[in-house]
């Protein structure tokens, strides 16, 4: 499973256990949040009222047998009854008042009913009115109809107190009852808003997992190129001579603890660069030097030997050829190894290809004189900001090329055409297969005589410097011959790697 579905899963199983968790914690508080609060009301209301019905209980208005409607108490709560209302109550309608009130001496009995329903009664083992009776607090909840749980009616008592012998004391008791259907809607709105709000919140809160999630997959994968590109090719691929070096690969710009991941990644990347490098060019480098020192240790062996003067002057040549041949490859290694090192070209003032071609042409003419190989410049060229020296390095190295592959009292053109300047030769070109490794470290092809004397590090050289110059090597059969042409940027010095 991949690091961003897993997160995600992560993210979404935490996120609804909490919000069921908390969505039933809320919708499991409203509807005895309500009630609470309504009961609340109703005992001010009921000791309100109790405090005005104690002058008519004290004064036998409220009496058993005696008509309590003629009291002022209960016109009053009658008057109350039958007021008209039209409340808008944020948003609801209220058209009715549902306040029930009835009062009941001290057995129990019901001495006044608001609406005439248990006059006479014997409420004495009802809560409210026994628990009231008792100095206790008095309330109750019961159902109209058992089975319905909308049908419950709360009911809250106060005592009412009369004077007797300058002492307070308890002469009967006033409940105030209402339907709890009366604050059901709000119970229902608040209900739905607490739910609406939470699937809002479920959403946004998704939305942000989802967003956080994609911010840190992407920052991981950022990682994840960065270390792909900075490592080295796996074993059995070949090194690609145009891939930038991972020095100058840009660090990903990522916050908090990914980058210092990154930072930590760079520095291990710094420390294993140079082995790798260096573990590289040691592989390379002793596979080419095999050759020439088994030769020369092969001739020194035979040297020791008594020989005829010919052949002892045959193998004390061929120990010097090696010797010279062995040097080529440590110079141009090293060459190589400071271009590496570098990420751009130091263009400090114009240079013409013409002034670093004929430079090129005079360094290598007395190895093609000794081929027989005439060198002939042609054309004309322009002047950039380019680096002198590594212009006729690079021009050096594809001259000395040529002249070895050229055949001997043939002609090794210099071409020169704006930006563009081209070494050509008439030998047996390259094999079609081979032209894309062109520039590969110690890659070479066969002589025409059919050796490998070559290291193949003169156009791995001509290749750095162009790319140091933003330019690049083209290689091209012209059969016969081969064509390598350095196509530089006028006015620019952007390398390419």
């Amino acid at each position: 499973m991949r690091l961003g579905i897993r997160l995600l899963f992560a993210f979404f199983l935490i996120n609804g256990i909490a919000a069921f968790f908390v969505l039933r914690v809320f919708m499991a508080e409203i509807k005895p949040s309500v009630r609470e609060v309504m009961e609340d009301m109703m005992v001010d209301t009921a000791n309100i009222l109790a405090e005005l019905a104690s002058e008519d209980l004290a004064a036998g208005r409220l009496a058993a047998g005696v008509d309590s409607n003629t009291s002022p108490f209960a016109q009053h709560v009658r008057s109350y009854a039958t007021r008209p209302i039209d409340a808008a109550i944020w948003g609801f309608s209220k058209q009715s008042l549902d306040y029930r009130i009835y009062v009941t001496d001290t057995t129990g009995r019901v001495l006044f009913d608001s609406e005439n329903r248990a006059v006479g009664a014997d409420y004495s083992q009802w809560r409210d009115v026994a628990r009231t009776l008792r100095g206790e607090y008095g309330a109750r909840s019961t159902r109209d109809v058992e089975s319905d749980d909308t049908s419950g009616v709360m009911h809250v008592a106060a005592p009412i107190y009369v004077q007797e012998a300058g002492m307070r004391k308890i002469a009967g008791v006033l409940t105030v009852a209402k339907p709890t259907r009366t604050v059901q809607r709000f119970i229902d709105r608040a209900e739905q808003k607490v739910f609406m709000g939470g699937l809002l919140l479920l959403a946004l809160s998704a939305a942000v997992g989802v967003a956080v999630t994609l911010w840190m997959v992407w920052n991981v994968r950022r990682l994840r190129d960065y270390a792909l590109s900075v490592q080295g090719p796996a074993d059995g691929e070949r090194h690609d001579p145009d891939a930038p070096p991972t020095a100058a690969l840009a660090v990903p710009q990522v916050p908090g603890e990914l980058g210092d991941l990154a930072r930590a990644m760079d520095r291990m990347r710094a420390r294993l660069e140079g082995r790798d490098y260096i573990e590289g060019y040691v592989r390379a480098l002793t596979h080419e030097l095999k050759s020439p020192v088994a030769a020369i240790r092969g001739a020194g062996e035979l040297l020791q030997d008594d020989l005829p003067a010919a052949d002892r002057t045959q193998f004390a040549t061929q120990v010097v050829e090696q010797s010279e041949r062995l040097q080529r490859i440590i110079d141009r290694l090293l060459e190589l190894s400071k271009l590496e090192q570098r990420h751009h070209a130091e263009g400090r003032a114009p240079v013409a290809l013409q002034a670093c071609a004929e430079a090129a042409i005079g360094q290598t003419r007395g190895r093609a004189a000794q081929r027989g190989i005439a060198l002939v410049l042609t054309g004309s060229g322009t002047s950039g900001p380019w680096e002198a020296e590594l212009v006729t390095l690079a021009l050096t190295n594809l001259l000395d090329n040529a002249i070895d592959f050229a055949p001997a009292g043939s002609t090794v053109q210099v071409a020169l055409d704006g930006a563009t300047v081209a070494v050509l030769d008439s030998g047996p070109g390259v094999p079609d297969y081979a032209l894309p490794r062109l520039g590969e470290r110690f890659f070479t092809t066969a002589r025409p005589g059919g050796e490998r004397s070559g290291s193949g590090l003169g156009l791995a050289i001509v290749k750095r410097v162009m790319a140091l110059h933003g330019g690049q090597m083209v290689v091209r059969n012209t059969a016969p011959g081969l064509r390598v042409a350095l196509e530089f940027v006028a006015g620019s010095l952007t390398p390419r790697a």
